[in-house]
């Protein structure tokens, strides 16, 4: 089971693109329908807030990085 981060970028496109080839739809049946055809392994409230975690530590680091004071010559 590959968790969203693993996946290949452009997956997502992917996925939603099938989905709304299938037949057309507006953005809560998309993600019900996400959800059904993985098993309920794409979509929910968990994994948004684990995703949101990820997205704070990372952007956290980032941070950190880009303020490390410049070496002047």
């Amino acid at each position: 089971m590959s968790r969203l981060p693993d996946l290949v970028q452009g997956t997502l496109d992917l996925l939603l693109l099938k989905i709304l080839a299938l037949e057309p739809q507006h953005g809560w049946a998309i993600s019900i329908r996400l959800k059904q055809v993985s098993g309920e392994v794409l979509s929910g409230r968990k994994q948004l807030e684990t995703e949101s975690a990820n997205w704070d530590r990372l952007s956290s680091a980032i941070a950190r990085v880009v303020r490390l004071p410049a070496i002047c010559d």
